[in-house]
């Protein structure tokens, strides 16, 4: 094993700790921004740095397909071409290649580019390769990620073609110093998702993907097939819950034991002027905020909330001024980070169960259009 997990205090299920790499560690729980590309969307690496990120996620089909493998390759790898000292995820692509109605077969994917229509062919062992090129410290298998709902015959198939192609990954996978995950699928049947750990648990990854989720279904038919799949699988191994990022998701994924995340939500969220903070959600839009001379959150110590009003940030968002972009990125992804160290303080010290009872009144009375009682901070420790 080249990852180690090292627990540092529990609270139920949940753990705080350590990751320990060969690059060297990180804290989990972690949040992981999303550079798609090469860099999470107005926000450069220097950025990161700076919000105190340790691990970010790339996405290896946009980068076989722009500037391509070769090219990363040949400069270093991805942690030279991107000039990130951390620590770099890459999936496998195998959910953007689903986004666009692929042709699967029991031996792979036949896919069109999305930026010039041309043709191209991804197999597990492809998608293995292309990613030792990369040279991520952790890779993911290539997987089949079902849209939800879906008939339960669509289901069981991709259970049956991820634990196939996941077992062609392990073979396939060569480089050393770089950990290669497995994924679990089986949408939101609960003995489905639980069949797909035990499976890929018995090919014995570096750590455990949980896919297919937040692609459709109710939060909790979410949480319920989620809780089948985390039970199967290791105590000492990463858990990782692939593609969520929304608060009330966050806290409740920790406290059912998943130690990693990824979201592009809250870049996506600020490009359209959602803004995080910790009484909720709050349109920027709106033009209550047009003379609001306070910060976006005043619980956040981030450089955007530091210097600049609402109603600032309000009027660069309206004119299409494109730093609104990059400012309000770095405030939500500042917030996101803070909430998990937040999440990490409550596991040390036994009261993780209050803060998932303060973040689900907040963000539950923001999705009802209802105000929380009281003005206490998700994200504010101490």
């Amino acid at each position: 094993m080249i990852l180690q997990l090292k627990v540092d205090a529990t609270d139920g299920a949940a753990r705080v700790g350590r990751l320990q790499t060969p690059r060297g560690s990180f804290a989990v729980p972690a949040f992981m921004p999303v550079g798609t590309r090469g860099s999470v969307r107005a926000v450069s690496s220097a950025d990161m740095e700076n919000l105190g990120a340790e691990v970010m996620l790339a996405n290896t089909y946009h980068l076989m397909l722009r500037p391509g493998v070769d090219v990363v390759a040949g400069l270093g790898g991805l942690h030279a071409f991107t000039s990130w000292p951390g620590h770099l995820l890459t999936d496998s692509g195998g959910y953007q290649v689903y986004s666009l109605g692929p042709k699967v077969d029991d031996d792979g994917v036949t896919f069109r580019s999305v930026y010039d229509g041309s043709s191209h062919r991804l197999t597990p062992e492809g998608a293995v390769r292309i990613q030792e090129q990369l040279g991520a410290d952790i890779q993911m298998v290539l997987d089949v990620c079902p849209a939800l709902p879906s008939p339960p015959d669509v289901l069981r198939l991709a259970v049956e073609r991820t634990a196939d192609w996941a077992a062609r990954a392990k073979l396939a996978h060569r480089r050393d110093g770089q950990a290669l995950f497995g994924i679990v699928q089986g949408g939101t049947d609960e003995a489905l998702r639980a069949e797909s750990a035990r499976r890929t648990v018995e090919l014995d990854f570096e750590g455990y993907g949980i896919g297919g989720l937040a692609v459709g279904e109710g939060p909790e038919a979410r949480l319920a097939a989620l809780a089948s799949a985390v039970t199967e699988l290791p105590t000492d191994r990463p858990r990782y819950l692939m593609g969520v990022g929304d608060p009330v998701g966050l806290v409740e994924a920790v406290a059912m034991g998943v130690d990693l995340f990824d979201c592009v939500a809250p870049t996506r969220w600020a490009r359209h002027g959602r803004v995080l903070t910790g009484e909720g959600p709050l349109q920027l839009r709106n033009a209550v905020f047009r003379c609001d001379p306070g910060p976006l959150d005043p619980d956040c110590r981030c450089v955007t909330c530091s210097r600049w009003s609402r109603a600032y940030l309000r009027h660069l968002l309206m004119v299409g001024e494109p730093s609104a972009l990059r400012l309000l990125s770095l405030h939500n992804l500042a917030w996101t980070l803070n909430l998990m160290e937040s999440v990490g303080e409550a596991v040390r010290t036994g009261t993780l169960g209050s803060l998932r009872r303060q973040v689900a009144s907040v963000w539950d009375a923001a999705r009802s259009g209802s105000r929380p009682r009281g003005r206490g901070s998700v994200t504010r420790r101490g």
